[in-house]
């Protein structure tokens, strides 16, 4: 709290101060980087700092544009979000000002203006998802809907701190719950066990996937923080363990053996019995299952 600024207005107070509150923020976070400071900015929420650009331009007797926004909406959003960045200062230092905007969009339907308009000039986007909090998967944030533009930005120092093969990795991640989405489609219709073997290894390594990577307990003493190393160590061992498992089917062995060599349980909570310091741990497992995977493909059809 030390390091923390607080400006609010809150849905009662006056209009012209709610639509003003954005941009006091903004000037007190560019003070700081001027000081050559590293700001992080939150707005919470532009829709409501857009619903009162909406209240004003309508006492003004402003022509409306769609949902009643003023015209000059998308100009204001892209004005707001152009002041991030990071610049030299007067004095030779650097500092930085990041913005995290909320959206709160209305009923969650991200086709309404100011979602849109956001989308237009921010190149990442996290889209919280209602049903995975409802199902209790933290943090909610939907895989298929969010984005980031940056990936090809930080590649370079992941690729330093953790490995070359961090991009890769993330790549075929994604293509694993892509394909995962479009096969769950299908599961509705006819029914998990119609599937072959490969399709419903697909699914199952989406589920590690899905638990054992992508949640998050910000409660737990481990899994509260999570070091590169570990993220990327995490990331290998479910990728691989996939791939691994995709040859040994395509090799010949069943799916239902493969289901008994692993613990489930086990799997999704390495991220939580795995200290941050002891990252080892996690390649040592990949390798013993990768062995028993490959113990199960015929003799004659082992390269």
């Amino acid at each position: 709290m030390e390091r923390t600024v607080l400006i609010a207005n809150t849905s009662n107070m006056p209009v012209a101060a709610r639509e003003a509150s954005i941009y006091l923020a903004t000037t007190i976070a560019e003070y700081f980087r001027d000081q050559g400071y590293d700001v992080a900015l939150m707005a919470d929420s532009t829709s409501r700092w857009a619903e009162a650009l909406r209240e004003i331009a309508g006492r003004l007797e402003e022509m409306p544009a769609e949902e009643g926004f003023p015209a000059y909406l998308p100009s204001r959003i892209a004005a707001f979000y152009e002041r991030a960045g990071r610049v030299r200062t007067l004095g030779g230092t650097e500092g930085s000002v990041s913005m995290v905007g909320a959206v709160s969009p209305p009923g969650g339907d991200f086709t309404e203006p100011v979602t849109q308009h956001t989308q237009r000039y921010t190149r990442a986007f996290w889209a919280l998802d209602r049903t995975l909090a409802n199902a209790r998967h933290y943090p909610a944030i939907n895989w298929q809907t969010s984005y980031s533009l940056y990936s090809a930005a930080v590649a370079p120092w992941w690729a330093k701190e953790t490995g070359p093969d961090w991009q890769a990795l993330r790549d075929a991640a994604a293509q694993i719950l892509e394909q995962a989405s479009r096969l769950e489609q299908l599961v509705r219709l006819v029914g998990a066990q119609a599937l072959p073997d490969r399709q419903r290894w697909i699914l199952d390594a989406a589920r590690l996937l899905k638990e054992g990577f992508l949640q998050q307990n910000a409660l737990h003493p481990v899994d509260a923080y999570c070091v590169p190393a570990k993220q990327v160590a995490l990331l290998r061992f479910f990728v691989e363990l996939y791939q691994s498992g995709q040859q040994a089917i395509e090799s010949g062995a069943p799916l239902t053996r493969i289901r008994q060599l692993l613990d489930v349980r086990r799997l999704v909570q390495i991220k939580e019995t795995v200290p941050n310091d002891q990252v080892d741990q996690i390649a040592h497992m990949l390798e013993e299952l990768k062995a028993g995977m490959n113990a199960m493909v015929p003799a004659e059809r082992k390269i």
